[in-house]
């Protein structure tokens, strides 16, 4: 049994009780009914949640052990102290008012590495020499929001194609099948100012500049968005992410700088947001049938940047991209989707570039090196996934499976090298497969049949009790392993409520009840812009409403004394209020 002095909370974005049981007594997660017998646990696995139920909230509840009224960190995006209509960036560590256990245990003589715990964790609150955190400021994946300096691309290259198309996610509108709420594509944190950071310090969004939401949502500090909601079945409005697109002619080789295998063929992917080319080879076998793509830095360069072959994904190609129009050493993953074995037809996947020199979220610096120096570079993730079930199946679990083995590698290597005798981790990749595609566990018009999908459910859980067992070593060393997670998943067969949104502030509901109401164009119809002088309630970010107060509130029009009426009588409405489907969509206001 362990003495309790080394503790690992483990902390699984997304993970819900019911999944993991029916996993675990199907025999498909041995390494939590492990973890189970050597310990304790309910009997249905069920855990104490918190309202709302959102990452950063919740993360920093079970930080601090409060709940997310008192501890101040209350959504993805807080509510402007000074504007009613107006959201501000909610992790980060400056808004919570309770103290997070890893300062307690670092102040109290423990080495202590909080790793991408969203919410409540960096900037570091604690100046012991004992605290240890690495990023935190959003919670996809370690860097994500401040290495990622180049898109993800979809190359397919075929013999039909005449010649050579790099297709940009911004100007061409290609949406790819991805996404998640909780993927935070830019933030700025830091004292020093960057080149377009006052772009985004108070952004108001119009009809025009929608698609900067979807790109730069959470490249914002402040922002003001009106969202009137779709009404599909589907992932949601975010279901579908920009990537960039690459076409290439299939040739026969020209201008090599040595000499080529008989029989190969050549094609170009591009690099940089399209500026850097990447020429590649397709090679055959000894069966004389291609079954191998290479990829070079030029056609001068013998040593390839990496070799792609069957399922292995290629991970920490070291490379040139670009970052604010300068050459930056950075690493990405490939892998092979389709290979033609006449050499005819080539799909590939390339990640996100991240950047080398990287070392911003994490205290001290010096340990960003050390970890990649013996655990491997900062890995990437996708956000192609969504309705493409090949890419659900050969990328986004697997690339997820390779980010998870890395963390904990890089976990695993503090404790045996650094002497961490208490971590606080969490990890994303189920959280954000169930963002992509659990929603069509459920069928859906025109998507691949369910069972499928549920099948990418389990592996999904598969990949975490490998992730699990990956610590379980730690149990003979005396330690002890709590596993926990923020929340669970929802799969749904209507639309959802037309009441919340994650960036904004919402007019579905509150303006059909005439709570909220809208300006009106020449023409008698609403804009995008809410009329504050008639408007008494709006409802904010995903799970609150907020009355217009007179002498709180720049244009204020209820009386502080009709507060509690106006709240009771908004109350009433929205427990009467029916869909269009007949249904009631508030359970608790």
């Amino acid at each position: 049994m362990a003495n309790g002095n080394k503790v690992l909370v483990l902390g699984l974005d997304g993970m819900e009780p019911y999944t993991t049981k029916r996993m675990m007594d199907a025999g498909k997660m041995p390494n939590v009914k492990k973890l189970i017998e050597s310990g304790a646990a309910r009997a249905d696995l069920e855990l104490l949640g918190a309202m709302p139920t959102i990452t950063p909230a919740q993360w920093t509840t079970l930080a601090c052990g409060c709940y997310p009224g008192t501890h101040g960190v209350t959504d993805f995006w807080n509510q402007a102290p000074d504007a009613i209509d107006t959201i501000i960036y909610g992790l980060d560590s400056r808004l919570c008012q309770a103290e997070q256990l890893w300062n307690v245990t670092a102040e109290a003589g423990k080495k202590t590495l909080v790793w991408q715990w969203p919410g409540s964790s960096w900037p570091p609150t604690s100046q012991s020499e004992n605290l240890f955190v690495v990023d935190g400021t959003q919670p996809a994946s370690v860097n994500y929001s401040i290495a990622n300096i180049d898109i993800e691309k979809y190359v397919v290259a075929s013999k039909d194609f005449k010649e050579n198309n790099f297709i940009d996610h911004v100007s061409s509108q290609n949406l790819g099948d991805a996404a998640t709420d909780c993927v935070i594509d830019k933030l700025d944190l830091e004292e020093d100012e960057k080149e377009d950071e006052h772009k985004y310090d108070d952004f108001k969004f119009t009809a025009e500049n929608k698609q900067e939401f979807l790109l730069n949502r959470y490249k914002m500090k402040r922002i003001k968005n009106v969202e009137f909601h779709n009404t599909d079945v589907g992932s949601g409005k975010l279901s579908k992410v920009p990537f960039d697109k690459v076409e290439s002619a299939i040739v026969i080789p020209a201008n090599w700088g040595f000499e080529v295998p008989e029989g190969a063929l050549e094609f170009v992917t591009y690099t940089a947001g399209g500026h850097l080319r990447r020429p590649c080879l397709i090679l055959k076998n000894a069966e004389g049938k291609y079954d191998t793509v290479k990829v070079y830095k030029s056609k001068k360069d013998a040593q390839e940047l990496c070799t792609l072959k069957g399922e292995k994904i290629a991970t920490d190609v070291l490379d040139e991209c670009l970052d604010n129009g300068k050459k930056t050493m950075a690493t990405r993953w490939y892998k092979l989707l389709e290979l033609a074995e006449d050499g005819s037809k080539v799909r590939m996947w390339m990640s996100t570039a991240f950047k080398v020199d990287c070392d911003d979220r994490w205290s001290p610096k010096s340990i960003y090196k050390d970890v990649i120096a013996n655990c491997g570079y900062v890995p990437p993730f996708t956000q192609m996934g969504g309705t493409s079930l090949e890419f659900a199946q050969k990328i986004l679990t697997p690339s997820w499976r390779e980010n998870a083995l890395w963390q904990s590698r890089a976990i695993n290597y503090m404790i045996a090298e650094k002497g961490i005798e208490v971590v606080f981790c969490h990890h994303h990749f189920i959280d954000h497969s169930a963002h992509q595609f659990w929603n069509y566990a459920l069928q859906k018009p025109n998507a691949e049949p369910e069972a499928e999908w549920q099948k990418q459910i389990d592996k999904t859980y598969e990949v975490a009790d490998e992730y699990i067992g990956t610590f379980l070593h730690l149990l003979d060393e005396g330690w002890t392993i709590i596993v926990t997670s923020d929340h669970g998943e929802q799969i749904h067969d209507k639309p959802p409520a037309r009441l919340g949104t994650g960036g904004g502030l919402s007019a579905g509901i509150m303006r059909e009840l005439g709570w909220t109401v809208m300006k009106k164009d020449e023409n008698g119809n609403d804009t995008t812009e809410v009329d504050f002088s008639k408007t008494k309630a709006v409802a904010i970010r995903t799970s609150y409403i907020w009355i217009n107060l007179k002498g709180r509130d720049e244009f204020g029009i209820v009386d502080p004394r009709d507060k509690y009426a106006v709240e009771e009588q908004i109350i009433d409405d929205l427990y009467r209020y029916r869909d269009q489907n007949g249904d009631r969509i508030i359970a608790m206001a």
